[in-house]
């Protein structure tokens, strides 16, 4: 089953954990096997949110919610199931600055078939 890890980190902490470390623990899930994708996300002063209301596109700067800790990076990861994922969010070093959300991914049907991804 998919898993998505959301990191999520506060401005404060956005640099604190080195990339070299980051890097060493996306090497280790991805021999595991589970990895099926994994990007860190530029700051948020690089964010655009894009909202449509009455048929009307808003472009605003900026992420869409104000939090404390906002959203710095993703694991998309292919496990057995919710342990083994929790397992792997825990080992994601900016757990140690912020929180890694877990959740599944729920397959799109489309006409009676899977989309076969998560959108």
């Amino acid at each position: 089953m998919k898993y998505l890890c959301l990191i999520y980190l506060s401005e404060a902490n956005w640099h604190s954990c080195p990339d070299e470390t980051c890097a060493q623990y996306y090497e280790e899930v991805l021999k595991s096997g589970m990895l099926l994708a994994a990007e860190p996300l530029h700051a948020i002063d690089t964010a655009t949110t894009v909202r449509v209301r009455n048929g009307e596109v808003l472009v605003t700067d900026g992420p869409f919610a104000e939090t404390k800790e906002l959203l710095a990076g993703f694991y998309l990861l292919d496990a057995r199931d919710l342990n083994e994922a929790l397992r792997v969010a825990a080992g994601i070093p900016p757990a140690r600055y912020g929180s890694v959300e877990v959740r599944p991914v729920r397959e799109l049907m489309l006409g009676g078939a899977s989309a076969g991804g998560a959108t």
